[in-house]
């Protein structure tokens, strides 16, 4: 059995040869804005139930016999109002996980913000307002819960707040894009001095969507490299490695970045000791081509398990810091899921042959979460499922939000209780030590 996460000073026990944590994680998207056209909010834990049934969902993550997970708290319940404090879910929640064994990696902001920040992540008081939430909640589980992500795939949060223009502050440019990854990564920063003042011991983990960019017309390439860089921009912003060396220091002043922006994170760096790879093989894999019109396009053809191994390399090469696959699965049937799992496992085992230090697997979501088309759309939440879990949700009359146990319950569960044998161990060096800081 796997122990306990290390904390800050023990970090060096993430890659020991035998060491290995699987965990899960339920989807807490959450979206407080109402869609202009039909009213609908984005809170997973409310669309599927959660919030009712989490003495239930969390017996489940103790089921699969894994040491950790990943748990989002929603902020905007917590802080309903600027003066407002209410810890009650978060105190049964994370206590309840604690009592079950399971080490919770707390993910603190999960794209959405509550409704009275006004402007969103380009509130002027964001990094403070995120910090203190981060610093209080950190302080009521001193000691007790160490390992917590700022904030959840910043640069997706980027893109549908500031270049999509779908959340707030519904920004539509690559300047609104370069605006809100500013604003972000600040909050990140301020987020992990705030945790660290309250523990040292406390491990930031850093979670981000990962995505390979390709393309075989060499009018591309300037592109799909740009892009790849975008890929790595929060980190390299928190990290203090955007000089005016790096590949987009001009694009980011020609798209409104200023000089006091860049310097702030160059003067503010925190140490990246854990890196988290979101990844998924019907979304990371990125084709830039031209449409039959000649137009240019983006592609997401299905992925295979090299997406893991390509990865994997490029983000140790980059930081020297341990990994762990933060999100994974497949979509769809239960045959293509167990496939993905098998074959995601079969590259995380080749990465630690090759001394990259692959030290934890999230199969995430748990069950079947709320597309993200069902806040501008209208048809009823069951419509929405996507089927990615170890449980599906099966609506029937007795209950539309059932969670169906599938057999992929049973390959988890031997997974997590075999440690770190089918993945075999970590050989080679470990992670360079001034990366663990």
């Amino acid at each position: 059995m796997t122990p306990a996460l290390p904390t800050r000073s023990q970090l060096h026990r993430l890659t020991a040869p035998d060491a290995f944590w699987w965990s899960t994680g339920i989807e807490d998207t959450f979206i407080t804005a109402p869609h202009p056209v039909t009213g609908r909010t984005l809170d997973e834990y409310e669309l599927t139930g959660h919030y009712d049934r989490w003495r239930e969902d969390l017996g489940l993550i103790a089921e699969l016999g894994v040491p950790c997970a990943r748990y989002g708290v929603p902020w905007h319940h917590i802080q309903p109002e600027a003066n407002t404090w209410d810890w009650t879910f978060p105190d049964e929640t994370l206590e309840r996980l604690l009592d079950l064994g399971v080490d919770p990696q707390v993910d603190l902001v999960h794209y959405g913000l509550p409704a009275w920040i006004e402007g969103a992540f380009l509130h002027p008081d964001y990094p403070k307002l995120v910090a203190e939430y981060a610093g209080r909640l950190a302080e009521r589980f001193k000691g007790r819960i160490t390992w917590y992500t700022p904030l959840n795939e910043p640069r997706i949060t980027g893109w549908y707040c500031g270049r999509l223009g779908w959340w707030p502050p519904f920004r539509r440019s690559w300047p609104g894009f370069v605006a809100l990854m500013l604003a972000i990564a600040k909050g990140m920063v301020e987020t992990v001095k705030a945790l660290e003042s309250v523990d040292p011991e406390i491990v930031p983990y850093f979670v981000d969507a990962t995505d390979l960019f390709d393309t075989d017309d060499p009018a591309f390439e300037t592109e799909a490299r740009r892009r790849q860089e975008i890929v790595f921009l929060a980190l390299d912003l928190v990290a203090g490695r955007i000089n005016e060396r790096h590949l987009l220091w001009p694009w980011l002043l020609k798209n409104g970045a200023r000089d006091a922006d860049l310097a702030y994170f160059l003067d503010n760096a925190v140490g990246v000791p854990v890196i988290g790879m979101n990844l998924y093989p019907m979304f990371t894999q990125k084709k830039l081509l031209r449409d039959a019109g000649g137009r240019f396009r983006i592609r997401m053809p299905y992925a295979g398990a090299d997406l893991i191994t390509r990865l994997g390399r490029l983000y140790y090469a980059r930081y020297g810091a341990p990994l762990m696959i933060s999100e994974t699965a497949s979509i769809g049937s239960l045959r293509r899921r167990l496939d993905w799992l098998d074959q995601s496992i079969t590259a995380t085992r080749q990465l630690r042959t090759e001394g990259i230090p692959l030290v934890g697997y999230t199969w995430w979501p748990m069950f079947s979460l709320v597309t993200w088309a069902y806040r501008q759309g209208r048809r009823p939440v069951t419509e929405h499922l996507a089927a990615m879990g170890l449980w599906d949700i099966v609506p029937d009359e007795a209950d539309p939000l059932r969670r169906v146990r599938t057999p992929a319950v049973d390959s988890y569960q031997q997974l997590a209780r075999g440690g770190a044998e089918a993945v075999g161990p970590l050989t080679g060096a470990a992670a360079p030590v001034a990366a663990m800081r």
